[in-house]
């Protein structure tokens, strides 16, 4: 009788942590791969959490739906937006995971249309350009062709574009070219609709080393979720970390950006992807290439003043 009693026990206290849900923002990049995998593997439900997904389409919307109880996590909100909050509002989210990006690990990039004579940042004089949504986004565009020399206003213009309208806007020659971000650039280049100018050119430009690594997004709790239910923070950033660890070392979960990311599966296999780090992985250099991030972030006013990024790291 009494082991009957503890097996039901048990059984119950499974069907209650089932029933744990989490409200996870995402943003149409590729730096959302890890989310996707552990929902479609099921780590998220072995680990008795039932997530709910909402598509946003700009970073600002995700920090205000965060900040409004909307949501708990996102699963690759921009880190200025985050920095930028938790400067004003301190605890409000934190990162349990961050992406490097560079050259290698590529996300973002400067395209042309196909057929323009463009070959190197600088050549980018005289363009009508588009940018990916959000100050984050934009300001890096502006920083990284100040840093090379370009004038805005006098030797380019550029205007924010939510993703899905970027492929139709070059092909359309509405815009010359883009500051855009993976997977949408190597569609584009796929289809020949655009040609690469420069990748990685956030760590060459504006960190000052091309082998840098830009922590420009990543995966965020909200505080008020971490600070009630605090267990259940946890079993969703361990089941998240099994994400990364399959987006980095499985090419089983490549086709996942076909299902989830509207990915052609021939580009699948190659498409590029960001460092994905869980928190607790950041090296000393890691830290600091990310806390310069920051600080020009801090300079370009996207950021409203000072802070420390290890105040909005989080650790499981």
């Amino acid at each position: 009788m009494r082991l009957l009693l503890a097996l039901a026990v048990s059984v119950c206290a499974v069907s209650v942590q089932a029933q744990d849900k989490v409200r996870v923002a995402t943003f149409l990049a590729s730096s959302a791969m890890p989310y996707y995998i552990a929902l479609e593997r099921g780590y998220f439900k072995d680990a008795g959490i039932e997530v709910e997904t909402v598509p946003m389409a700009s970073h600002p919307f995700i920090v205000q739906a965060m900040v409004k109880g909307d949501i708990e996590a996102a699963s690759n909100l921009v880190t200025l937006e985050g920095a930028n909050i938790n400067q004003r509002r301190a605890g409000t989210l934190a990162y349990i995971s961050v992406n490097g990006q560079n050259h290698i690990n590529v996300q973002e990039q400067f395209l042309v249309k196909t057929g323009h004579p463009a070959k190197s940042l600088k050549d980018l004089k005289g363009t009508k350009l588009l940018s990916a949504p959000g100050p984050a986004n934009i300001g890096a565009a502006r920083a990284v062709l100040k840093a090379v020399g370009l004038e805005e206003g006098k030797d380019f213009s550029i205007q924010e574009q939510q993703m899905g309208m970027h492929l139709a806007a070059l092909q359309a020659g509405t815009f010359d070219g883009a500051y855009t971000l993976e997977p949408i650039a190597s569609a584009m280049v796929k289809q020949g609709v655009a040609q690469r100018v420069e990748t990685g050119v956030i760590a060459t430009y504006l960190l000052g080393r091309k082998d840098a690594q830009a922590f420009a997004a990543g995966g965020a709790l909200s505080g008020k979720f971490m600070a009630e239910k605090p267990a259940v923070a946890e079993r969703y950033a361990k089941a998240f970390a099994k994400g990364i660890a399959d987006a980095l070392n499985d090419p089983t979960a490549r086709p996942l950006l076909s299902k989830y990311m509207n990915v052609a599966p021939d580009i699948a296999p190659t498409l590029p992807l960001t460092r994905f780090t869980m928190a607790k992985d950041l090296s000393a250099q890691d830290l600091a290439d990310f806390q310069k991030f920051v600080d020009i972030g801090v300079e370009q006013k996207i950021v409203a003043g000072p802070i420390d990024v290890k105040s909005f790291l989080k650790s499981y």
